[in-house]
């Protein structure tokens, strides 16, 4: 993840140097090289995704001349991915930003004892009937919609036992599918106020700077500049839902017509083409990739 960008680009290993410097831990390594258990542990996996987005980021303004500032209208990222978009929109620095993804994934993974949470996609469903079908499953318990990724598909996230009956249950409410996913603790959800707590904390003693274009946040699923409701939404985005859909859809309302995912991955880029049809959307995260998605923006 991430080395064919250090390997064809400085730009791109001076942010792998840096995140290792900042951790005082050879992640870059453990991202090219793995071992994958090692990788995936939330602590790592946060910080390691981000280096890959902001390595790309890197590549694009420093190596090909694309200026996030005159290019983009907004920036947005799918809960960690916040923290990326705000460091390439220089509202974070890198370092804290590292930081800040090490403290969320070791705090996020304390909140909750293993096997004792649980997240399930529910497939088929809109968020109102999603939020019906979680509120029946709690019976005491919790039970949360926690992503709301695109029509016909979101996410809860709670209690395992509430999770579980959420999954017996959703054919009652009209759910094509439900399916528990492989997720080592209950995202955004209230049994993660553990975590929310600590990244107050952290938060606090960050500067956070207003980013070069409006962040179109999580939590409120609208655009926001001002550096103390940034810093509140990414306190609140620990337990709140990601309102995902209605994000893109506040993008493509704006007048955006093309949206680039940054970094490791394409699961972004189908559900931008899910939620809004008109919208182009196109990953970059390989150099290949990096080397097409300049020339376009180029010639935009």
């Amino acid at each position: 993840m991430g080395a064919d960008l250090a390997a064809n680009f400085e730009s791109a290993r001076r942010v792998f140097e840096e995140v290792d410097d900042a951790l005082g831990q050879r992640l870059s390594h453990i991202a090219w090289e793995g071992p994958e258990d090692t990788l995936t542990l939330t602590e790592n996996a946060q910080p390691a995704l981000m280096a890959v987005s902001l390595a790309t980021a890197r590549v694009l303004e420093n190596e090909k001349g694309i200026s996030l500032k005159d290019t983009a209208r907004f920036v947005a990222g799918h809960s960690l991915g916040e923290y990326s978009a705000l460091a390439a929109a220089d509202a974070l620095s890198l370092a804290d930003t590292a930081r800040l993804l090490k403290t969320r994934g070791q705090a996020m993974q304390a909140a909750v004892p293993v096997g004792e949470g649980a997240m399930a996609a529910l497939l088929g469903l809109d968020l109102a009937d999603a939020q019906k079908l979680a509120e029946a499953a709690a019976q005491g318990d919790v039970c949360e919609a926690a992503n709301d990724n695109a029509p016909g598909q979101v996410v809860v996230s709670g209690s395992k036992a509430a999770v579980e009956r959420a999954v017996e249950m959703a054919s009652e409410y009209g759910a094509r599918r439900a399916v528990l996913l492989p997720v080592s603790a209950p995202f955004h959800c209230a049994l993660m106020q553990p975590a929310a707590d600590a990244m107050a904390e952290a938060l606090s003693k960050v500067e956070i700077r207003s980013p070069v274009v409006p962040l179109i946040a999580n939590v409120v699923a609208g655009e926001i500049s001002d550096p103390e409701e940034i810093r509140s939404c990414l306190v609140e985005q620990v337990t709140g839902a990601v309102r995902w859909r209605e994000s893109v859809l506040y993008i493509a309302g704006a007048g955006v017509t093309s949206v680039y995912e940054i970094g490791a991955g394409r699961v972004l880029t189908g559900l931008a083409r899910r939620i809004e049809r008109s919208l182009e959307a196109l990953s970059v995260g390989t150099p290949d990739e990096v080397e097409a998605a300049a020339e376009k923006l180029r010639s935009a």
